[in-house]
Order: C-alpha cells, then structure tokens, then sequence
C-alpha cells in the first residue's frame, strides 16, 4: 500500500537543487522540541526548506520556519552501525520489545514483542523474499542494489498494540491494515498473525515455525500473508534501486510489482515461493469481474494518475488491472518493460509528472496504447 506517498505533501520543493552528499548537520523545532539530526542532505528547496536522509535511513522534510541551523562538512555519509541502529529504535518502541541478534539475518532487524518464534519466522521469511526478488530482476536483466541502510521490521504481538502505536501513521484505517510499509520512517510494521501471543490467547503456545507454517497457510490466512509480503516487497523495491524514495512512480506500477510477488506457499520446497511470476488467484478474478463494466479508457486512467488506486470505491478493480497489466507486460514485453523500469527508478523525489508526461512515457516504452489495451484485453482474456 501507498498511504505514506502523501506524507510529504505540505513540503512543496518548487526550484531544487540536488546537495553534494557530504554529512550535514541539521537542528530544528518540531511540536515545540528542539531536534538535532546527521545525514545527507537531498534537496534544498527555493524557499530553504531542505529534505534529509538521516543516517537510520528516515526521510524527513524540514520547512524554512522549522530550521534553527544547518551546517555541513567533508565527511562522507555514512549510516548508523546495525548495533546503533537496534539502540537507537529500541528507545522510541514500548519497553517490552526485543530485537533479535543484529547480526542473524544479512539484510534485516527484527523488532518484536511477539514470540521469538514468531519474530523468526518472518526474518527468515522475509530473507527469503529478499533473495527471490534480487534474482528474479536480476534473471531479468535489471540488476539491483545492495541496501544502504538495514531493513526494518517491527513486530508488534497483538493488534490493539499495533493499532496503538500506529495511528498517528494509519489513524482509523488501521483496523483493515496488518501490517504496512512506511515511506519516510523506511520501517515495516506489523503484528503476529497467529494470535498466539496475544494477551485473550494466552493458553496458545507455538514453537517451531512448522507450526507457524501450518496455521498461516490456512485459506482464511493466507490473503493476511500476502500483505505482509506485498508490504515487504515494497520495503526491498524502494531500497535496492527499483524505485526511488517519494519519487512520482506510477502507483500502478509499484502496487503491480508488490501483487506479482506477494503470494508465499508456505507449504512447498523452496523456502516460500514455487514459482514467481504465477498467477494471482485473486487479483485475477477480481479482473474478471471489472471486464463486463470497465470503461474503455480504463488502461489510460490507470497509468496517467493514482487517483483509482487510493478511491475505495474503485480500489479493488484499480489494484486488480494494476496486477493484470504488470503481469501481461512482464510476460509478453519483457524487454520493453525492463527499460520503461530503468526509466521510473531513476526519477528525482518530489518531482510531479503531468498525465500527460506519464502517457508520453508509456507510449515511448510499449507503443500505442489503444493497440496495447487491444492486445492486453485478449491476452488476459486466454489466462486461466
């Protein structure tokens, strides 16, 4: 999901220019606290206003009114060690939460108030999915980038906890919401699917990530899981290269990458995933629904603006063309799509395309569209 691409929307950077990534030095007021920040300065704004990446990878866009003092000096940007990384996030957490060994997964720090069980469990799952997202683009031809910083999870043991923590983020929504990736904090937040270590089920005990297995791969489960891959997926998009950060990617494009890979089985032989690339069940029949009312400039709106992905009146068909539409271009256009993906990564934050930037771009990638929407409608007309 995209809520956090609004986050920034009071920033308004009109005229900007791109800082030399040296380490800046940052000190301004916010809600009345005085708050000192070390990191790399992004963008100054023609107003002064100024957006920086700090060093535990958090965007924070700073106005003219807010900044007290910025100075900057020749030493190169350099994140927070993991061992300050889990320091300095375990302080802003409730007491009661841990962090598993900085140094257990390669790519991940894992929060939790859970079970350790639990909390390892989607370490390693998600050190999977790591691993099959990198090799996949990698297979095809768009080779990504190491994290800068460590991915963040936090795992919250029950949902009224999550919903507490997390309503400054998610506010009323948050109760349709397992889990979630934050654009400015970089941090995924969820909480423990299986209930079991929840305080109204104290009797459940879980020890193995068998059982986890066992109880998420239930049909009534399994959709809850795929959001929290869908979210994870977003997390490995934004820091590996794929997409940029509060940059205007198209929101059916990285809503269509997450749907592509979101679907784990937890139950076969390779670590989570038998196959990428295989048809989304439910994306697709939700397809399959929208064909007998879909208007016939239903592909351009998709691409040209965002507004049908965040309507909830037409989320779900908007999601579900999103998939579609990402799935038949990955299949049939291949070439076309890797470049026309190079072209999206390397987008600027805070920079707005027109709707007609955005068709222009697509047309240059995959030709005419109402030739495209022909031959993406028969296409998906043939998958079953």
């Amino acid at each position: 999901m995209n809520l956090n691409r609004t986050l920034f929307s009071a920033a308004i950077f009109l005229g900007w220019t791109v800082a030399v990534w040296g380490m800046d030095q940052v000190t301004f007021r916010h809600n009345g606290r005085e708050i000192t920040l070390s990191g790399r300065l992004l963008i100054t704004a023609q107003d002064g206003g100024l957006l920086l990446l700090a060093r535990d990878g958090l965007i924070r866009a700073i106005t003219p009114e807010e900044l007290i003092k910025h100075t900057s000096d020749a030493e190169p940007f350099a994140p927070f060690t993991r061992e300050e990384m889990a320091k300095r996030l375990l302080a802003e957490l409730p007491n009661n939460f841990e962090v598993l060994p900085v140094n257990r997964y390669k790519h991940y720090l894992i929060f939790y108030n859970t079970s350790r069980t639990y909390a390892q469990w989607c370490g390693s799952l998600f050190e999977r999915l790591f691993m099959a997202f990198t090799n996949d683009w990698s297979h095809k031809g768009f080779d990504l980038a190491e994290p800068e910083f460590p991915l963040v999870a936090v795992i919250f043991a029950d949902k009224q906890a999550y919903l507490k923590f997390t309503r400054a983020d998610l506010g009323d929504a948050g109760e349709s919401i397992v889990g979630y990736f934050n654009l400015a904090t970089n941090r995924m937040t969820m909480y423990d699917l299986t209930g079991a270590a929840s305080a109204s089920r104290p009797s459940v005990h879980i020890s193995t990530g068998a059982q986890i297995n066992q109880i998420l791969a239930r049909p009534e489960a399994l959709q809850t899981v795929s959001t929290i891959v869908h979210e994870a997926t977003h997390q490995i998009a934004f820091n590996c290269g794929l997409h940029t950060r509060l940059s205007d990617c198209p929101v059916w494009f990285s809503e269509g990458i997450a749907m592509y890979f979101e679907t784990p089985d937890l139950n076969g032989q390779k670590g989570g995933w038998s196959g990428i690339g295989a048809i989304n069940r439910v994306r697709l029949e939700q397809f399959q629904k929208y064909l007998s009312r879909r208007p016939a400039d239903s592909l351009s709106t998709l691409i040209t603006a965002d507004k049908r992905l965040h309507d909830l009146k037409q989320i779900s068909d908007a999601y579900a063309e999103a998939w579609a539409l990402t799935y038949f271009l990955i299949k049939q256009h291949p070439k076309e799509y890797i470049a026309y993906l190079r072209m999206l990564s390397k987008k600027k934050p805070l920079l707005r395309d027109s709707p007609e930037t955005r068709l222009n771009e697509f047309q240059q990638a995959f030709g005419d569209i109402k030739k495209l929407d022909t031959e993406f409608l028969r296409y998906m007309g043939r998958v079953r």
